[in-house]
């Protein structure tokens, strides 16, 4: 056998379904076996993978073993010339395999091979080689010289920015997303070091490859997306000190006490100065608007209680600054939070709404007061115009000088145009027109060499035909197109990875339909590459939503906490009542969630004790009625379907 690939998983199930079958399509030609390590994932990836795709060898652990134990046990049993380590979060195109096993087999002194990667938005990813990051070239890299001088030969080492990527060098350190590796060299070096559970085993055996008198190869001749850092997002504090702890063992495998004793200060000082930074910045990010709100509106309440005060010749206390007025805009700023204002991209109208709703909640409350306390419904009113005039126009003005990264909701619909055959074309319309998307639909490009399976679906295609995927480029400047979307089913990986790679005279989102999915992939800005994208069911993972379903389930349980001693006579088990309500309570589950195990292809939310099946009487449903009850819960959730499914289910909250 010419090569094995062997894929970890860890619940990326709709970025391994479209990888897999990139890697299917690549290995037509080739003698080859696929294997798909899953670290026990929760979101179905073993029962796609055993559905969609019986060729793959699936071995499904009971627990997250890590990427280099992971790989190990594949790598063991796999009869491949070739080992090819590859990241689910990948796209490979047509000919990948083909072209990277003639290249190791016309050069036998190579002992591993990477290759040109792109992310989600066609950028291309430094780390597709790099340098060997000894004392100094950390050195480089973590005080920023690296980025300062990227064209050094000194300072550019870390990721050889000096290199040309697009020709073929022999370079230090491959990356583990796409790692190809000769068999009988991984008998000289060993597996990889399964001391590392993530991050740097990449580097370590590269390092060992060259320590064996062979060399790494970068071979740029072809190409594959890489939906970068889609399992572990590379900014969280988590990540920096798995990854910086990670360097840590290979400085003290490798280098000598004295550089090892060196890097490892570096390091640690890199950890807790990126981890001290990145929840320092959390931290403002998340306060940033609240503070500032805050401070903007205690100084106009402020001058409006002067001149309201002069000019009605009426004296305040200084009570009314030093309590009430705090206690007003803490209302007005939580009213604004759970309305979904402080939310990005920020939707004005929000803001509005939740200060209105804090208004209506503080005249309750004012009404409820001794006569002592309050001070004037006048300033309450006021004041509530004030901050529906002063937070919106705030945002507007931080906007338009471009600080902090706001970004404002922008209304103007992005303009889409779907690559695609009729039948598959229609399709993914189909399922954009379900959604609620902000996109206008300009029309359809017709793929080379692929002719609709029915006439209907051409005809309906043929009232939005641009043109042919030759012509592409102009297409998107001519009708100044935002977003394409990729049918994989009618276009190989080759030419869409070409199109995403190609320099357009405007910025355009990349994204790709795998076949029979539900699911679109891609990357709404070079800031977020690997985001995914849902297009059939998107409500429930809203911010907005999420945290209204949380607040509910904290509230609701609190409240059942208070009356228990009265409520626990109406379960039908009450063994299990207080048990779920403090489960609830910490998070651990929700009140409500999915009709389990009915799950495929909905967002992750916590398992649930009720379902939407107890709101209805009529509970002996085949699965694909049990299975789009969940699918309408998903997309059109709101706080009142929770209560409502409480309400019919009351007397089931021990259940277990």
């Amino acid at each position: 056998m010419k090569l094995s690939v062997i894929i970890v998983n860890y619940n990326v199930k709709y970025f391994l379904e479209q990888c897999l079958h990139s890697v299917m399509k690549a290995c037509t030609h080739i003698d080859a076996e696929v294997f798909v390590v899953d670290n026990n994932s929760m979101d179905g990836s073993v029962e796609m993978v055993s559905h969609k795709f019986p060729l793959v060898h699936c071995i499904a652990n009971k627990d997250n073993k890590g990427f280099s134990r992971a790989n190990n046990q594949a790598i063991t049993i796999a009869k491949g010339e070739y080992i090819l380590l590859l990241n689910p979060d990948t796209v490979v195109e047509e000919d990948t395999f083909e072209k990277i096993i003639c290249f190791m087999d016309e050069h036998p002194d190579a002992g591993a091979l990477g290759v040109k990667m792109i992310d989600g938005s066609g950028k291309f990813l430094p780390e597709s080689k790099r340098g060997l990051p000894t004392p100094m070239v950390a050195f480089y890299k973590i005080f920023g010289l690296a980025r300062i001088f990227p064209h050094s030969h000194t300072f550019g080492k870390y990721h050889l920015s000096y290199l040309d990527k697009e020709k073929i060098h022999q370079v230090d350190v491959l990356v583990g997303a796409f790692m190809l590796l000769r068999k009988s060299v991984l008998d000289k070096t060993g597996l990889l070091d399964e001391d590392y559970f993530m991050y740097g085993e990449d580097i370590d055996m590269s390092y060992r490859i060259t320590k064996a008198g062979f060399k790494n190869y970068y071979f740029p001749e072809t190409r594959i997306i890489h939906y970068k850092g889609e399992s572990t997002k590379k900014s969280s504090v988590n990540y920096v000190f798995v990854f910086y702890n990670a360097m840590i063992i290979f400085a003290r495998k490798h280098f000598s006490h004295k550089n090892a004793s060196f890097f490892s200060f570096l390091i640690k000082f890199a950890i807790y100065a990126r981890a001290g930074a990145a929840i320092i910045d959390r931290f403002i990010g998340k306060i940033f608007f609240p503070a500032l709100d805050f401070i903007l509106l205690f100084a106009g309440m402020y001058i409006l209680k002067e001149y309201w005060g002069k000019n009605m010749l009426v004296s305040y206390p200084h009570e009314y600054m030093l309590y009430a007025v705090p206690a007003y805009i803490i209302i007005w700023i939580t009213s604004v939070f759970f309305s979904g204002g402080y939310d990005q991209p920020v939707r004005l109208s929000k803001i509005v709404r939740g200060v209105i709703s804090g208004s209506i909640l503080i005249l309750v409350i004012y009404a409820l007061l001794p006569e002592d306390y309050r001070f004037s419904r006048a300033l309450i009113l006021l004041g509530t115009v004030l901050a529906v005039v002063a937070l919106p126009a705030l945002r507007l003005l931080i906007n338009l000088f471009g600080w902090k990264n706001l970004t404002l909701e922008n209304n103007d619909r992005k303009r889409l145009l779907i690559v695609g055959s009729p039948d598959e074309g229609n399709r993914v319309l189909s399922l954009l027109k379900l959604s609620d998307n902000n996109t206008n639909f300009i029309g359809f490009v017709h793929p080379e060499n692929v002719a609709p399976k029915n006439n209907s679906s051409f005809n309906e295609y043929e009232k939005y035909f641009l043109g042919e995927v030759s012509n592409l480029s102009d297409i998107i400047e001519v009708y100044t197109i935002d977003e394409v979307i990729f049918c994989a089913k009618d276009l190989p990986s080759q030419q869409i990875i070409h199109f995403m790679s190609g320099k357009t005279s405007k910025a355009v989102e990349y994204k790709i339909a795998p076949p029979e999915s539900l699911y679109i992939i891609g990357s709404s800005s070079v800031n977020n590459p690997g985001e995914l994208y849902v297009i059939d069911i998107n409500s429930i993972s809203k911010a907005v939503n999420k945290r209204n379903k949380r607040v509910l389930d904290v509230l609701f349980s609190l409240l059942l906490l208070i009356t228990s001693p009265l409520t626990i006579w109406f379960q039908k088990k009450p063994g299990g009542f207080h048990v779920n309500l403090f489960s609830v309570l910490f998070g651990n589950c929700s009140w409500v969630g999915y009709r389990l195990p009915l799950t495929d292809g909905l967002p992750a939310i916590r398992k649930g004790i009720l379902n939407p099946l107890d709101a209805i009487s009529n509970k002996a449903l085949d699965e694909n009625t049990l299975h789009k009850l969940n699918l309408l819960y998903a997309k059109d959730y709101k706080v009142n379907n929770d209560l409502n499914i409480i309400r019919k289910a009351w007397r089931e909250l021990g259940r277990k």
